[in-house]
């Protein structure tokens, strides 16, 4: 049986209004419109600003001409090519110009910052300088007691005392890789290329130098190895040390160190610093170059091919 509808049972509904009146708002504010050309953007409903004209942008002034410390220099330093030439070290050509003993074309040389191209016309001592030659390296078991230098001003033995009978024949003026102290023993490099001393020498080169040295005194592995932080002594700072002990007999003992840096007198002063005394400090290898069972007082010749990778990896 049906029932009939019921009255007042509910609010009368809201007309429909119309699709121009929803969201509607003032004329000439901006609002989000869903359709035409602008949609998914903000759209301005009012009228747009006109701008002025963009003026047209000045002609650029033409570059100036490069000047002459703007030109890219030609050449290398005359102090560096005569290092390399093995006349002598950059220092001491830098001396020999100031002592006037370096010409270019028979006129004095004033400066080692002269550019050259080459060494052409260059003497030295009223001495033409010959082309450089290929760089070669030599090893040499410095004895105790000599002094690494070509003179010494009180009258000490120095290593090219030994090296006139040492060296190969036919070998020309070399200069050593570094220093061995008047009391250290080893390996000495020598090379006739000033280059190939220089950065063999300079500590951002990172090459390591191993010593084997006979101490006594007390001193535990764990004090060594605390020297890989590198230590501070009377203000100066020693980077880092890789020190192992080799054997021991009572309180004496035979200590292996490789260090990157080569201070004056280092190892001596860190071992020193530990309470120990130095009697016998020998220098085992440098870089990839070892001493092995090479004489003391003897000297050989490094292999060229060893000399030629060598200097790739250090790109000089």
């Amino acid at each position: 049986m049906s029932q009939p509808p019921k009255s007042g049972s509910g609010r009368p509904r809201r007309p429909a209004a119309s699709p121009t009146s929803r969201r509607s708002g003032p004329p000439g504010k901006t609002g989000f419109n869903k359709s035409g050309p602008n949609a998914g953007g903000f759209s301005q409903n009012g009228p747009k600003k006109a701008y002025p004209p963009k003026k047209p942008a000045p002609p650029r002034a033409p570059a100036a001409p490069a000047s002459a410390s703007d030109t890219p220099r030609e050449g290398e330093r005359i102090a560096k090519l005569l290092a390399r030439a093995g006349i002598a070290s950059r220092r001491d050509v830098e001396r020999m110009i100031g002592e006037g003993r370096i010409k270019l074309n028979d006129e004095l040389v004033t400066t080692p910052a002269t550019l050259l191209l080459n060494l052409k016309g260059v003497t030295v001592d009223d001495k033409p300088v010959a082309a450089p030659a290929p760089a070669r390296l030599f090893r040499f078991h410095k004895p105790e007691g000599l002094i690494t230098a070509e003179r010494d001003p009180a009258g000490r033995p120095t290593i090219y005392n030994a090296l006139r009978n040492a060296l190969p024949a036919g070998t020309p003026r070399v200069m050593p890789v570094g220093r061995l102290d008047l009391n250290t023993e080893g390996l000495l490099l020598l090379t006739n290329d000033g280059e190939l001393k220089r950065a063999m020498e300079l500590p951002a080169s990172g090459i390591p130098r191993t010593y084997r040295a006979r101490t006594f005194g007390d001193i535990s592995q764990d004090q060594l190895e605390a020297l890989i932080e590198g230590v501070e002594i009377e203000g100066i700072r020693y980077g880092s040390i890789d020190a192992n002990m080799e054997r021991r007999t009572g309180r004496n003992q035979w200590i292996e160190m490789t260090l990157t840096e080569g201070k004056n007198r280092e190892v001596r002063r860190v071992l020193e610093h530990l309470g120990l005394q130095v009697s016998r400090l020998i220098r085992t290898a440098y870089g990839p170059f070892m001493l092995l069972d090479l004489p003391r007082g003897a000297a050989d010749e490094v292999r060229q091919v060893d000399v030629e990778k060598f200097r790739k990896s250090l790109k000089i």
